[in-house]
C-alpha cells in the first residue's frame, strides 16, 4: 500500500487524474439490458460499488506525483535543448500546478504515524525548515496563497526526508496553522498535524493542543475530543493563557450537556 507521506512533495492538477487508469469494469454476467424484464419472482441483481475510495485515492496520489514528474523532466529537457521558450511555458504549468487546492481523502496517506520519534539534529531539516519560514505567511493576494503553497511543500518535504529530525514536532506544528489558514481551511487536516506536534513531542511550547481542541469545538463538533484535549492542556501545560481558555471552555461544554 502506497504512503502519500513517504512520497515526494503532494502537488496535483484536475488533468493528472486523466492519466490514472480508469475502475475496474465491473463484469456484466448479472446484469439485463437496460429495458429488459426480470425473471417472474427474481430480484434484480445489484451492481456491486466499491467498498473503500482506498484504491482510488492511491491512484491520485500516483497520478499527481507521476504529472509533477513528468513536468519537471521536460523543463530539463528544455533547458539542456536551451529552447527558453518552453522552459517558461513548463515553468508556468508547473506555477499553475502548484496552485491547485490538493485534498487529503485519506488522512492515514498524508499525516505520518503519530509513534515518529525525532530527536536527531539534521542540518539539512534545519535548512529546510528556516526556507519554509521564509514564505510562510508572507505577502498578501495570490502571493500570499502562493507563498503558503511553497511553505507546505517544504515542511512535507521535511516530514518524508527527514522523519527522524527534531524538527518535525515543529513542521507538524506548522503545517497544522497552514492548513487551518485561508490559503486551505482544511480543518480535520490541520486538526491531525496539531495533534502529531504533540504526540511526536510532548514537551512542545506550542498551542498544539490548543488549537487542535479549538478546531474540533469550533469547525468540526466533535466535542468529545475537544473536551479531551482541553483536559489534557489542564494537565500538560504552565501557560496561563491556555489553561484559562482550556478552563473555560470545560465549563462551557459541560454545562451544555
Amino acid at each position: 500500500m502506497a504512503q502519500r507521506w513517504k512520497a515526494p512533495v503532494l502537488v496535483v492538477l484536475a488533468a493528472a487524474l486523466a492519466i490514472a487508469p480508469p475502475p475496474r469494469a465491473q463484469s456484466p454476467v448479472n446484469n439485463p439490458p437496460v429495458g429488459a424484464a426480470n425473471p417472474a419472482g427474481s430480484t434484480p441483481a445489484a451492481n456491486p460499488g466499491p467498498t473503500s475510495d482506498l484504491e482510488f485515492v492511491e491512484r491520485v496520489l500516483v497520478a499527481r506525483r507521476d504529472y509533477q514528474k513528468a513536468l519537471e523532466t521536460l523543463r530539463l529537457h528544455y533547458i539542456q535543448a536551451g529552447d527558453l521558450e518552453r522552459v517558461k511555458w513548463a515553468e508556468e504549468e508547473l506555477r499553475q500546478y502548484q496552485r491547485v487546492p490538493k485534498y487529503a481523502y485519506r488522512l492515514e496517506l498524508d499525516v505520518p504515524p503519530p509513534t515518529l520519534t525525532g530527536n536527531v539534529n539534521v542540518v539539512d531539516a534545519n535548512k529546510l525548515f528556516t526556507r519554509a519560514l521564509q514564505y510562510k505567511d508572507k505577502g498578501w493576494g495570490t502571493d500570499y496563497i502562493d507563498n503558503q503553497r511553497r511553505a507546505e511543500i517544504l515542511f512535507q518535504e521535511l516530514l518524508t526526508k527527514y522523519p527522524q529530525s527534531d524538527k518535525i514536532s515543529d513542521a507538524a506544528f506548522m503545517l497544522g496553522d497552514i492548513y487551518e489558514s485561508k490559503a486551505y481551511k482544511h480543518y480535520r487536516r490541520a486538526a491531525q498535524y496539531y495533534e502529531r506536534c504533540f504526540q511526536w513531542n510532548p514537551r512542545t511550547q506550542m498551542e498544539a493542543r490548543l488549537r487542535a481542541a479549538r478546531i474540533y469545538d469550533r469547525h468540526l463538533n466533535e466535542r468529545g475530543r475537544a473536551i479531551e484535549l482541553y483536559r489534557d492542556i489542564t494537565t500538560h501545560e504552565t501557560d496561563t493563557r491556555r489553561l484559562q481558555e482550556a478552563s473555560r471552555r470545560l465549563t462551557d461544554l459541560s454545562g451544555g450537556k
